[in-house]
């Protein structure tokens, strides 16, 4: 058998001992005594037919034969390690997921481990995003972005229908109850999502109330910034059942029953002619 192959295990460990400048140091270092160590190289050597290390009073160095099996042995290993950690990359499929933090902690989250548990071989990326547009530029996969679906700049597969509704705070309540929606509304800064959102100009049109050009508004398309400003009393903002808790513990309160029922979370794909297998594994999971 030719020797490369039966003392394979010698020659990675003559890789390891050579790596000290004594077999004593050595045997610390790999937790052997220095006559195994003495021993393995001796078995070494005698196989080969070449000195591998001189003695010295100081210790050991390798020989000229020694030094160039080191480079060898080293070029050899380092090109195995780097062969596996390919083919453990390429067993795995990358998928990135643009997501917005608050659908992530509200409702995705404790979900995850299920996808990871039926799909070992997807590496998943979760990628936090406020505009979740240009989705191709970010190289994202696959999103889940809020509205109506109304959106021509991605492909869309409806997901979770969760119609819209205005929310306030336990003062802007209280307003409501006083004055009116109607009335209330016109004190009131309309909370946006992005600069160019319909939301609130369905909800008005929904709720057959007038459309003022003069009605103050603040854009804030942090979702968990707009949660935090209502219930800071910054203004009013469309929301839906993800702030059930906020509602049920008297924080925020829904101010109104007329709701945009076509509103909720859909899934965006970039416009693409071909998709990774891993994004339809994760439409099939979150679907269900």
């Amino acid at each position: 058998m030719p020797v490369e192959f039966r003392h394979h295990d010698i020659l990675r460990l003559f890789v390891e001992i050579a790596q000290h400048p004594s077999f004593s140091e050595a045997a610390d270092a790999l937790n052997m005594t220095k006559g195994a160590i003495s021993y393995q190289i001796k078995t070494l050597e005698a196989d080969l037919g070449l000195i591998l290390f001189r003695r010295n009073p100081r210790g050991v160095e390798l020989t000229r034969e020694g030094q160039f099996l080191l480079e060898a042995c080293r070029a050899q290993y380092n090109n195995i390690e780097d062969q596996l950690r390919s083919l453990k990359g390429a067993s795995l499929e990358s998928l990135t997921v643009g997501i917005s933090t608050y659908f992530a902690a509200r409702w995705l989250s404790p979900r995850l481990m299920s996808f990871m548990q039926d799909h070992p071989g997807i590496l998943l990326r979760l990628q936090p995003m406020i505009r979740l547009f240009n989705l191709e530029d970010q190289g994202v996969d696959i999103a889940i972005r809020w509205g109506n679906g109304h959106w021509n700049d991605v492909e869309i597969t409806p997901f979770m229908p969760l119609p819209a509704f205005p929310v306030g705070n336990a003062n802007t309540y209280d307003l409501v109850n006083r004055v009116g929606l109607e009335e209330a509304i016109q004190s009131c800064t309309l909370l946006r999502d992005h600069d160019d959102s319909n939301a609130w100009t369905d909800w008005l049109n929904e709720a057959a109330f007038p459309l003022r050009a003069q009605r103050a508004a603040l854009i804030i398309p942090d979702p968990n910034v707009r949660v935090q400003a209502v219930t800071d009393g910054q203004g009013i903002a469309l929301m839906d059942q993800l702030i059930s808790a906020e509602i049920e513990s008297g924080r925020l309160y829904r101010l109104s029953d007329v709701e945009l029922a076509d509103y909720g979370y859909f899934l965006a794909r970039p416009d693409r002619a071909q998709y990774p297998d891993a994004v339809q594994s994760f439409v099939d999971w979150i679907q269900a």
